[in-house]
C-alpha cells in the first residue's frame, strides 16, 4: 500500500492503495465518483474514459501511481445537475442517449476534442468518438449534441 495524491475535479485527494490499482477503481471506490464505468477492462469500449490533462483516456487499466501531477476530470466534474455544462445539456435536449452505459465515454471525448478544437466537422466528431462503443445506435443523436455544444460554446 501506498499514499496517492490525486487531483480530481479540482480537488485534491489522498488515497491509501497499492501504487499499480486502476484509476477507475479510485475513482469509483474510493471517490464514489460513478461517472465512469466498468465496461470491459481492456481499455477498448470507452465507458471509463476521464479527461486527465483535457485528454480522454481511459482508466479501467491506468494504475494511478504517477497521477499526482495530472488534473483529472470525471463526469462529474463537468457539470451538475442544477448547472449541466453545454456539452451536458446538448446531450440532454437531443435525447442522445438511451441505455446511457456509453455516454460518459461520450461527453468526456467530446469535451477533450472541443477543448482542442471548439468547431469540429462531422469526420472530426466520428473519429473523436470512435473509440467510445455505443450498441444502443444513437450515433446521429450524439453527433447532433456535440454539433450543438460546439455551437454554443
Amino acid at each position: 500500500m501506498a499514499t496517492i495524491n490525486l487531483k480530481v475535479n479540482g480537488k485534491n485527494h489522498q488515497i491509501e492503495v497499492a501504487p499499480d490499482t486502476p484509476l477507475l477503481y479510485v475513482l469509483r471506490n474510493h471517490l464514489r465518483l460513478n461517472g465512469p464505468k466498468y465496461g470491459c477492462g481492456m481499455e477498448q469500449c470507452g465507458s471509463c474514459m476521464v479527461l486527465i490533462d483535457n485528454q480522454a483516456v481511459p482508466s479501467c487499466v491506468r494504475p494511478c501511481d504517477g497521477l499526482s501531477a495530472a488534473e483529472i476530470q470525471t463526469l462529474e466534474g463537468v457539470g451538475t445537475p442544477e448547472k449541466p455544462h453545454p456539452l451536458q445539456q446538448a446531450f440532454i435536449e437531443e435525447q442522445a442517449a438511451q441505455c446511457g452505459y456509453c455516454i460518459n465515454g461520450m461527453i468526456i471525448s467530446a469535451k477533450a476534442l472541443l477543448h482542442k478544437n471548439p468547431k469540429p466537422t462531422d469526420e472530426e466528431i466520428k473519429h473523436a468518438l470512435q473509440t467510445v462503443l455505443c450498441r444502443c445506435g444513437t450515433h446521429a443523436r450524439i453527433l447532433r449534441a456535440v454539433k450543438r455544444a460546439a455551437f454554443e460554446l
